[in-house]
């Protein structure tokens, strides 16, 4: 009965949609894309605050940065 059950979620597991597995893929790396780059846009943590940008990584314009500039 073991075998019957174990071959019969097989089967079924055989005929899960490919696009699932993709959205969820896509959706995980926008996902860490887009966190990385609002975690590297925010303010430094304590001890963090002269840590160099990575250079992939695009300048977001904010008021506050712009009276700093000045």
């Amino acid at each position: 009965m073991i075998n019957h059950l174990s071959l019969e979620f097989l089967a079924v597991a055989g005929e899960f949609p490919v696009y699932f597995v993709a959205v969820y893929v896509v959706g995980f790396i926008a996902a860490v894309v887009i966190g990385s780059i609002a975690w590297y846009s925010s303010k430094r943590p304590v001890g963090w605050e002269d840590a160099e940008k990575p250079n992939f990584i695009p300048e977001v314009k904010t008021k506050e940065n712009e009276e700093n500039k000045e």
